[in-house]
């Protein structure tokens, strides 16, 4: 078991989480989109993984480097 946590890229607003704990994720499967200047921005997961945990809600402000998930990189 391998946790590593995902951080935002950019400051923005979490329009919509795509996944949730427990979900098992494939490569370039999205987490969850973020609003940033009126784009929409997919984080997307670079490796299989099942998420641990989301450490932020829709809706919510977020600034770049700020921890948004926790993941299981098995």
């Amino acid at each position: 078991m391998a946790e590593r946590a995902i951080v935002s890229e950019t400051t923005g607003t979490v329009w919509k989480i795509e996944a949730a704990p427990g979900d098992r994720l494939n490569d370039g499967d999205t987490l969850l989109i973020l609003e940033s200047m009126k784009m929409e921005l997919h984080v997307v997961v670079e490796d299989a993984c099942t998420v641990v945990k989301i450490l932020v809600a829709e809706n919510e402000s977020v600034r770049e480097g700020q921890e948004i998930a926790i993941l299981d990189e098995d």
